[in-house]
């Protein structure tokens, strides 16, 4: 009785359910299978749907297919199973169309229809407990990403295929901010705590002062950037990302995270902020001398987005299921590839080697790294199952 029990419980559409539970395992699977393909598609290895066949398709489903997705699983929190499924369910539906008929109408509907049912879901509630002006920086830039989703859908489908790149380049530097602000509030405490059991102290956490800047200058970055690159904004937007990407390194080399000791976890998620940093600096030269952005992007894209992605995504898991994130290697083997998969993307974009090469070794170690993140989801899950 106790177990028919259960499975009612379980299969009741009104009982609460984690975001997270369906949306982290979907965008790992996605990060394994399609990014890595779209790569062979791009280069003519193999064949692929035509959403993956062009830069635009890969970046668009980098950031508002796989990212949004992580997103999802981030922020929805617990929603009943019902709703749940209905968002999960538009996002399978906006992938295929995507990945099928890029140019459809069908994937345009769909693809707005999932950015405006997840920022419908966050908004509110996020705006409504956020007292703080740089705490309500959180559900802004929820919004704003969501928007940018919904903005490339209907430069697309209008035709005005030359906007695409001012939306993509206005996507990443606001999911740049919210890496900046997420990994902040991630980050701090846990060093903290970590310098506490150690018989330390950590003085400067949040840093308050420096998050108020990095929004700011990310803000006035975006805003340049959707002005467009050939605007006399250009060059304030090159100074804004220069300027976020030194606060980062300040705010990240005040933490100490190299005098914490058995936490190979926290190290890793500082990798991510350091690739954002870097990659921020870059991006910013690169816009100023206006040559080398797709390599300075992917530092943001493939070595922030992807550090930080896997590493949140693991520790989430682990953490529900009552284990020491610190103990799982899975986290450092699975940095250290994406770590490669960046370096051979970003000289795949300086043209001084085998870009092909370079590309498909990217795309290798970054489908290695998530496969490795698969397979700890699957083992944690199952673990949890059987107790």
């Amino acid at each position: 009785m106790a177990g028919a029990g259960s499975n009612s419980a379980r299969a009741n559409p009104r009982r609460p359910l984690a975001g997270n539970a369906l949306f982290f395992p979907a965008a790992t699977v996605y990060a394994v299978f399609v990014l890595p393909a779209s790569v062979l598609s791009m280069t003519g290895i193999a064949s692929g749907p035509p959403g993956l066949d062009s830069p635009a398709g890969h970046a668009h489903e980098m950031l508002f297919g796989f990212a949004l997705a992580v997103v999802a699983g981030n922020q929805l929190g617990a929603l009943t199973g019902t709703r749940l499924a209905a968002v999960a369910g538009m996002w399978v539906a906006a992938r295929a169309a995507f990945l099928l008929a890029p140019q459809s109408a069908a994937a345009a509907a769909a693809n707005i229809a999932f950015a405006a049912m997840l920022a419908a879901q966050l908004a509110p509630r996020l705006f409504g407990t956020a007292k703080k002006w740089r705490n309500q920086a959180l559900p802004a830039v929820l919004t704003c990403i969501c928007g940018s989703g919904i903005a490339f859908q209907i430069v697309r489908y209008a035709g005005f295929l030359s906007a695409e790149y001012t939306v993509l380049m206005v996507a990443v530097l606001l999911f740049a901010l919210l890496m900046l602000f997420m990994g902040g509030r991630i980050l701090a405490p846990a060093a903290a705590g970590q310098f506490y059991r150690q018989g330390g102290r950590l003085d400067t956490r949040v840093q308050p002062r420096i998050e108020a800047g990095l929004i700011l200058a990310m803000a006035v970055a975006a805003a340049a950037s959707a002005l467009g690159a050939g605007s006399g904004f250009a060059g304030l937007g090159a100074i804004a990302m220069i300027a976020a990407g030194l606060l980062a390194a300040a705010r990240l080399a005040r933490w100490r995270l190299w005098a914490l000791r058995g936490r190979p976890d926290l190290l890793c998620l500082g990798a991510g902020y350091g690739w954002l940093s870097a990659g921020l600096l870059l991006l910013g030269a690169s816009v100023a001398a206006d040559r080398y952005q797709t390599a300075a992007l992917h530092a943001i894209t493939v070595g922030g987005l992807g550090t930080l992605t896997l590493n949140v995504i693991a520790m989430t898991w682990l953490q529900r299921a009552r284990r020491d994130p610190a103990r799982a290697r899975l986290l450092v083997w699975g940095t250290l590839l994406i770590a490669a998969a960046t370096l051979a993307r970003a000289l795949a974009g300086l043209g001084l080697f085998d870009a092909q090469a370079l590309l498909l070794v990217a795309a290798a170690c970054w489908g290695g790294a998530f496969a490795l993140l698969l397979a700890l989801l699957a083992r944690v899950r199952a673990r949890k199952s059987g107790t």
